[in-house]
C-alpha cells in the first residue's frame, strides 16, 4: 500500500510474503510481475478473504494457526474465525484484528 513505491508501479498491488527478513522487513513476491521486492510491514496491508475461506493469524497466542474466517466487524476492524487443526482446531476467535490476520494463498 506505500506510496513510496507507486513510482515503481508496486501501489495497491498484491503480492505473496515469501520470506520473513527480520521483525519489521519481509520479501513479497508480487502477484502480477513475479518481481520480489524486500518491504517494510508498514507499507503493507493485509488482505482479508471471502467469509468461508482461510487466513492464517500472524499475531497473538494462536500465531501460526490457520483458521476459517466466519465473519467480519467492519466497525470494529476484527474478524470472527474458527481455528481449523491442531490443539485448538475448532476453537472459535470472535474479536481478531484485521492486522492479526491474513489470505492464505
Amino acid at each position: 500500500m506505500s506510496k513510496a513505491l507507486a513510482d515503481k508501479g508496486y501501489y495497491k498491488q498484491k503480492g505473496v510474503v515469501r520470506k520473513v527478513i527480520d521483525e519489521y522487513v519481509g520479501e513479497i513476491e508480487m502477484l502480477e510481475s513475479k518481481h520480489v521486492l524486500r518491504v517494510h510491514q508498514e507499507e503493507l496491508e493485509t488482505v482479508i478473504p471471502q467469509i468461508g475461506e482461510l487466513v492464517r493469524i500472524v499475531n497473538g497466542a494462536y500465531r501460526g494457526s490457520n483458521a476459517r474466517l466466519l465473519g467480519v466487524d467492519t466497525e470494529k476492524f476484527c474478524a470472527k474465525v474458527q481455528i481449523e487443526k491442531g490443539i485448538y482446531d475448532g476453537r472459535v476467535l470472535k474479536a481478531v484484528e484485521y492486522e492479526d490476520i491474513c489470505k492464505v494463498t
